[in-house]
């Protein structure tokens, strides 16, 4: 199962993070995301562990405080399936020239 972990610290590494979880079972793989332009984190990561090891470990981390961030630990969502939806369209400002 894969978790999102959202409201990191910016200071959290991903062995930190791998530590963290792993104290609830077996991390399968941690991934921290950075900010491509900046290569500094962007306060979020994402977790692979078994099934139960990953619903232990999102019972007992999530709204865990770590450097005075509570931890947003859920259930990983397909890139398709984050609902929402896209904002477009409109725009125009300025004048209008004819």
């Amino acid at each position: 199962m894969k978790l999102y972990i959202g409201n990191m610290p910016f200071s959290m590494s991903g062995q930190d993070l791998r530590s963290l979880f792993s104290t609830h079972g077996e991390v399968l793989s941690a991934n921290v995301i950075m900010d491509r332009d900046t290569g500094r984190p962007r306060g979020f990561a994402f977790i692979e562990m078994s099934d139960d090891d990953a619903k232990k470990a999102m019972a007992a981390l999530h709204e865990h405080e770590v450097d005075g961030r509570n931890l947003n630990v859920n259930e990983a969502k397909p890139r398709g399936d984050r609902g929402g939806g896209g904002g477009g369209g409109g725009g125009g400002g300025g004048r209008n020239r004819y």
